[in-house]
């Protein structure tokens, strides 16, 4: 029985001057902006592991949330229950989307052929209810980071049976992205990076890791599968250095082994913050390189070094990020993953609904700002100002040498002054379209 939500209702926007914890006070789902809906711009979805997986454990004590879905028995039987509480979840929530590892939804069997038969299973039953479901896949991906045998990585493990074993999950996983309508498939290298030099041979890994992702790549084209391959980065966590460090280095390793066309980035809020970025550097740095797919919306904690995961709840924090995104089109494929976790003290039903509606409201409130933003056009114009002179000077950037610009400067007795940046005035600025 699907009955762990049932004293919730269906979560309706009622606006800001509601009371009610369980209503929208921001995110109307059909409310127009810059042409789209909310729901349609923002695309957001529910992480199935942290939402309905995560235990709540921490390295210094176990689990404290009690779900029926993660008591003993039949493990076939509550990955069902699971899922139908997870739609259930999903349709009292209004969710458009959501997103899933292979192993979030049905649990590993003793062989890979036994696994394959149990993804079978489960698989079907989600097929069914998104028949008649209005909830779509945003994405899938496959788990190559949580099992002892890619305890030293996956695609750059020493061992070629774990490289094997993990592309082999990869196939099955895509193929049941594909299968389940998912709009892209993304690959996150939880083990793939290094916990001391002593023992690791890099280029070696590099050169796995690059074949790897060739034969993903091929295997998206040999099957018909048209939506987006995302890389997501992130600096450290599990491993010590992880190959995927941030966008850069990620845009810089699909150019080395001919891959920039066919993979795009999910970028991660958390990580960025990891990586000692700010998330709109991450984004920006994307959209730069046309590289920019997806976001992992989330929150990390600046006091501490590792990865919190918590519900975004910060406007400010993302009404740069979000101008980034949606001056430059929004969204194709892609959308807002809450990749997030309530906190492990949380332990009531209601307290996943309070943590999903108020990042929706979040994300609705600073997209209205965003709008605010791009119709006022002060701060493209300040942009616009600040570079105006290059407009003049397009030579400088096709044809002129050194030689030349030497002269250049003599003949012109150039002797350039410096010009205010303007910092503050733009932080104001920006702050005076959040209300």
């Amino acid at each position: 029985m699907s009955d762990y939500f049932k004293d919730i209702p269906t979560i309706k926007y009622e606006g800001r001057d509601s009371t009610n914890p369980l209503s929208f006070k921001f995110y109307d789902a059909n409310k127009k902006i810059l042409g789209k809906t909310l729901e349609e711009h923002l695309r957001m979805a529910v992480c199935y592991w942290h939402t309905f997986n995560w235990p709540g454990g921490d390295p210094f004590g176990g689990q404290t949330f009690l779900r029926p879905w993660m008591e003993a028995g039949d493990k076939i039987e509550q990955a069902k229950d699971k899922l139908n509480n997870a739609f259930d979840f999903f349709e009292k929530l209004g969710i458009p989307y959501f997103c899933f590892h292979d192993v979030d939804v049905a649990p590993e069997g003793e062989s890979f052929s036994e696994t394959e038969k149990i993804q079978k299973t489960i698989i079907d039953e989600i097929s069914k209810k998104l028949e008649t479901s209005k909830v779509k896949l945003l994405w899938g991906t496959a788990n190559l980071f949580s099992h002892r045998r890619y305890m030293s990585g996956a695609a750059t493990n020493p061992d070629p049976d774990v490289f094997q074993y993990a592309a082999a999950q990869v196939k099955m996983c895509m193929e049941n992205t594909m299968f389940l309508g998912g709009q892209n498939y993304v690959l996150w290298g939880g083990r793939e990076g290094y916990e001391t030099i002593l023992n690791t041979n890099m280029k070696q890994e590099y050169d796995q890791l690059g074949r790897f992702l060739n034969m993903v790549a091929e295997h998206k084209h040999k099957i018909g599968f048209k939506g987006l391959l995302l890389i997501e980065p992130k600096p450290h966590e599990p491993t010590k250095h992880q190959y995927d460090f941030d966008s850069a280095n990620v845009f810089a390793f699909l150019q080395k082994y001919g891959l920039e066309k066919e993979f795009k980035l999910n970028i991660e809020q958390n990580h960025a913050i990891l990586a000692k970025h700010s998330f709109e550097h991450e984004i920006a740095y994307a959209l730069s390189n046309d590289i920019f797919g997806s976001i992992d919306i989330n929150r990390g904690d600046y006091l501490v070094g590792w990865d919190t995961d918590q519900f975004p709840n910060n406007v400010e924090e993302l009404v740069l990020p979000f101008y980034y995104i949606f001056k430059n089109g929004g969204f194709s494929s892609g959308g807002l993953n809450m990749d997030a976790k309530i906190r492990r003290q949380s332990i009531d039903p209601e307290d996943l609904f309070y943590a999903h509606i108020g990042s929706m409201d979040t994300c609705a409130r600073t997209l209205i700002a965003v709008e605010k933003m791009i119709n006022d056009g002060s701060y493209e114009n300040f942009l616009k100002q600040r570079y105006e002179q290059w407009a003049s000077e397009k030579q400088l950037m096709t044809s002129m040498s050194l030689e030349d610009i030497h002269k250049n400067v003599i003949a012109k007795n150039l002797n350039p002054q410096p010009k205010s940046g303007r910092q503050e005035y733009l932080e104001n600025l920006i702050n005076s379209f959040v209300d």
